[in-house]
Parts: structure tokens; C-alpha cells; sequence
């Protein structure tokens, strides 16, 4: 029989692989609780409708990516393809602004879109995902960037630039909209079918293509940076001012649009040079119409989006896993209660213990001592059984010192936690 194999766009993470997951993980909670920000754990799945609404029904993502299927009930229900359209669907349902002074919320999972896989995007990918509501001043713009890349620093990251525009909002965005799509008009034979499509539907995305044969005619189109009202220009200049305040540096880029319809004045991304084509380790920016938009009052957004496959292929190797801080090996069957009953008193002390179940030759068992990463490994034979001590090896010295048995949870605890 054929074995079964992961999804096409799905990948399993493997037990040598996971512990880089989980310090990421670590890591990002421990910063984020220092900025204020408390986890929100939304469904997987939600009702069609609100990814329609929120994202944009002319997106690629909900026109052509999204995972929907029917309900028994004929409810149209879809995976989640991005997380800011739930969270404020959460916000608005349980009136969270109503009890939190300040509404700081980040969620950390698993996300769906049908795209074609290749290195950095999934189809099942996870993200995780920061967002501040009820602040309009841009400073919260400059604290969230900063944020940003104090994370992707602390990670090991290297070799990124930080990306800047403003896409403006309703009182500016409509009439620039209309002039690129007047612009896109006469140029559609010399632009991909794609950009052809979106002149008509979503003229903004057409700032976003990637065909090298477009990228000289999408130069010469006109700049949303010209277009801007006067509050969201001078918006966007008290956030270039404050980065500089900050010494952060970026570069602007009039094509920066983002994908998605809810976005409005800043928007910003990081990129890495360690990836090809998908080279956005995180993005996001300001959303301030998407909560009235999904029905709730009139409550200013910012928020980013950071994909932590994209992320993890972008930091240097690390080095070999840590299995444990002690491995037992046991040279006879005699031995084998003394190493049952110290292995749980290690663990009861807080040590990480393995051990040889198997009998295997004293070679094979410091061989394996030195695959699990083990730093120590304690000793019995039929000697050191019947002198009440073990013997307990410096792996990485290869030194060797006896200690009693009774005194052995205490030495290994203090050699292994100082």
C-alpha cells in the first residue's frame, strides 16, 4: 500500500525543527507583554462574509486563494487566509475596547491560502500577528515598527531594510485611485494579463507586480505621495520625522500598497536578503475604517502580520539541540532500578534526563550521550554499583569523577544550574 504523504503546500515540523519554533515563540511573547500586548486566540475558520468585507472582494486573496467550503447548515465558511479581519471581529463581538484602556492584542497560528508553494510561502503557513486599536497619532505607528524590528533583531536577523509609504484614506485614496486607473487605460498592452485584470478591479495592486517586463511601465505611473490630503501628509511626515528621532532608517517606496483593501495611511514592511522573491519577513500597517466596516463604532487600527516560516529561513543555523543536561548509562540489567529511581529524582531536581533502555554496548551509549547534545553523563557498572557511587563524565572536558549515589541529584543539579 502507497504511503500517504502532507498536503501539497503543507509541511510537517519535525521534533529537530521545533525547538527553533519555540524559542521564536518565547521570545516574541516575553517582548511583546513589555510593549502591553495580550494574546487573543481567534477560530480557524470564520463565515465568509467577513473576509469578504474586510479584505476586499477584488483581492487575490479572497478571489482567488481562500479555503471556503459549505457548512451542513449551507453556511459559506472559510479558513482563515489572514487574521486581522477575526481579530477585529473578536473586538467588535465582546466590545473589547468598552474594559481595556489600552486595546494592545497579538495572536500566533496557523493561516490558509490555495497559492503555489515555494520557499517562504505555504499554503498552511502561521503568523504571528500585532494589533493596537483606538490610537490615530502616528507615534503608535513608529512604536509598532519599532517593535517590529527590535523583534526580527533579537531573533538573530540580519541584512533587512524597512520599507515606507502611505496609501492615504477616504478622502484622498477614491481620486488617486481614478487617476492610476485613467493612467493604466491606454498602457493595458504592455502590462501581464494580471495587471490588465487588476487596472480594472483593484488599481492598486497593479504597484505591486513582480513581472520584470512591467516593472519600467508601473515606474513611470503616478505616485500616490503626490496625491496625499493635507492631514494624511502631514501624518505621515510626524512618522518619517519620528523614525529619524529614533534612528531608525528606511527607504520610502511608492509601490509599497500591501495586498489588502482595509490598509490606510502608513503602511511598512521588512525585508530580508536572505530570501529570494518572498523576501517580506514582516509587513502591515494602519487600518482605521476596517472596525466600523465590520459594524462596530469608529476605532482607529495599526497592525502587522510576521510569517514565521519566512522568518526562520532567513536566521543563521543554529547550533545542535540540547536533548538533555544528563544521560544515565547503565553497563548491566543489575543496574537498572538504581537508574530508574536517579532518574527521577534528577527530574524532580529540574534536569533533563535520558537514558539507555536497550542494553546497548558502553560505546554506543556515550555515542548516543553525544548525539542528544548531553553535557554529562552519569556512570554505573558493577563496580560503582557495589561502592555506592556513579561515575560522572565532563562530555565536553572528557573528565570523569566519581560521586556517591545519595549526593548525585545535588552534584549534577549545581554542575548543570550553576
Amino acid at each position: 500500500m502507497k504511503a500517504l504523504r502532507a498536503v501539497k503546500g503543507t509541511r510537517d515540523v519535525l521534533p529537530g525543527e521545533a525547538s527553533a519554533w519555540q524559542r521564536l515563540e518565547a521570545g516574541a511573547r516575553a517582548l511583546l507583554a513589555r510593549y502591553g500586548y495580550r494574546e487573543l486566540r481567534t477560530p480557524l475558520f470564520e463565515p465568509t462574509e467577513l473576509f469578504a468585507r474586510g479584505i476586499g472582494n477584488e483581492t487575490d486573496i479572497v478571489s482567488k486563494e481562500m479555503y471556503t467550503f459549505e457548512d451542513r447548515d449551507g453556511a459559506s465558511l472559510t479558513l482563515r487566509p489572514e487574521a486581522t479581519a477575526g481579530v477585529v471581529r473578536a473586538v467588535i463581538e465582546h466590545s473589547l475596547w468598552t474594559a481595556d484602556p489600552a486595546l494592545r492584542v497579538f495572536t500566533l497560528g496557523p493561516m490558509f491560502r490555495r497559492e503555489r508553494p515555494q520557499k517562504g510561502r505555504q499554503r498552511q503557513f502561521h503568523q504571528l500577528n500585532v494589533e493596537a486599536f483606538g490610537i490615530t497619532r502616528p507615534s503608535i505607528d513608529v512604536e509598532q515598527i519599532e517593535m517590529g524590528l527590535t523583534l526580527l533583531e533579537s531573533c538573530g536577523l540580519s541584512g533587512h531594510t524597512l520599507i515606507l509609504n502611505s496609501v492615504g484614506d477616504g478622502r484622498c485614496r477614491p481620486a488617486y485611485v481614478d487617476t492610476l486607473r485613467a493612467a493604466l487605460e491606454p498602457l493595458a498592452e504592455q502590462l501581464c494579463a494580471d495587471c490588465v485584470r487588476r487596472s480594472r478591479t483593484n488599481p492598486l495592486r497593479v504597484l505591486d507586480c513582480k513581472v520584470p517586463a512591467d516593472q519600467e511601465v508601473i515606474e513611470a505611473l503616478p505616485k500616490i505621495a503626490d496625491h496625499l490630503c493635507p492631514a494624511c501628509g502631514d501624518h505621515f511626515a510626524e512618522v518619517r520625522r519620528e523614525l529619524k528621532l529614533l534612528g531608525i532608517p528606511y527607504r520610502l517606496s511608492h509601490r509599497l500598497v500591501r495586498g489588502l483593501d482595509y490598509y490606510t495611511r502608513t503602511t511598512f514592511e521588512i525585508v530580508s536578503d536572505a530570501l529570494g522573491a518572498q523576501n517580506t519577513v514582516l509587513g502591515g500597517g494602519r487600518y482605521d475604517g476596517l472596525v466600523k466596516a465590520l459594524g462596530g463604532p469608529e476605532l482607529g487600527g495599526i497592525g502587522f502580520a510576521l510569517g514565521l516560516e519566512r522568518l526562520l529561513l532567513s536566521l543563521p543555523a543554529a547550533a545542535g539541540e540540547r536533548r538533555c543536561d544528563v544521560f544515565l548509562a547503565v553497563l548491566d540489567e543489575d543496574g537498572l532500578d538504581d537508574a530508574l529511581l536517579l532518574q527521577r529524582r534528577l527530574r524532580e531536581a529540574g534536569l533533563a534526563v535520558l537514558m539507555d533502555h536497550e542494553g546497548r554496548s558502553f560505546k554506543s551509549k556515550m555515542k548516543q550521550a553525544d548525539k542528544l547534545g548531553a553535557p554529562w553523563t552519569a556512570i554505573l557498572g558493577a563496580d560503582e554499583r557495589a561502592r555506592g557511587v556513579w561515575a560522572v563524565r565532563d562530555m565536553s572536558a572528557s573528565t570523569q569523577q566519581e560521586v556517591p549515589g545519595d549526593d548525585l541529584a545535588q552534584y549534577l543539579k549545581e554542575k548543570v544550574h550553576g
